[in-house]
């Protein structure tokens, strides 16, 4: 009886044919990695999207240019030829078009907010991310202004939270001068 009850369930789920156990293949989708309505795929935004002044005034701080990053990547990023305040982010056969996004912790941050892409950018490192996805396209990207901060973080590193404060006259302090 149970046996019976089990299969008539596994019927209904389209799990058993009338000609014996068919176990189906379910079909996963990836919805999120849809493009947005009236962007065909792998295609790049096809107009400007109007930025404020203060967006305006991160454009300075992007580094350009083709950045080495880990496992043998490489990140192109350059300004768009035809809209200001725009870039044109490659890495292998990722291609997108990000404005500068503020921040509250002076990162620099470029978004392709209809791919769901960010490109963000460190003192020591930048790295490119599918927020849809939620993985990292590439990592560790770095320019040799940010290479030469990440030997410097290295060579010395931050003191410990935990660590005592050093209070000026103090001998720890003295020590290290």
């Amino acid at each position: 009886m149970f046996l019976r009850r089990a299969l008539l369930a596994f019927w209904g789920l389209g799990l058993v044919t009338a000609t014996g156990m068919a176990w189906a293949n379910p079909v996963v989708r990836d919805v999120a990695a849809k493009p947005p309505a009236g962007m065909p795929p792998g295609k790049m935004q096809s107009k400007a999207v109007p930025l404020t002044d203060e967006q305006m005034a991160l454009v300075g701080g992007v580094t350009t240019g083709q950045l080495p990053c880990e496992l043998a990547q490489r990140v192109l990023v350059r300004p768009h030829s035809a809209w200001p305040g725009h870039f044109d982010v490659q890495a292998g056969a990722h291609k997108f078009v990000m404005v500068p996004v503020a921040t509250t912790t002076g990162a620099i941050r470029l978004e392709d907010a209809a791919r769901g892409a960010v490109w963000l950018q460190l003192a020591n490192k930048s790295m490119l991310m599918d927020q849809r996805k939620g993985r990292r396209l590439a990592d560790a990207c770095m320019s040799p202004a940010q290479e030469a901060v990440a030997l410097a973080m290295q060579q010395n590193p931050a003191p410990h939270l935990l660590d005592p404060a050093l209070a000026p006259g103090s001998p720890e302090l003295s020590a290290t001068k």
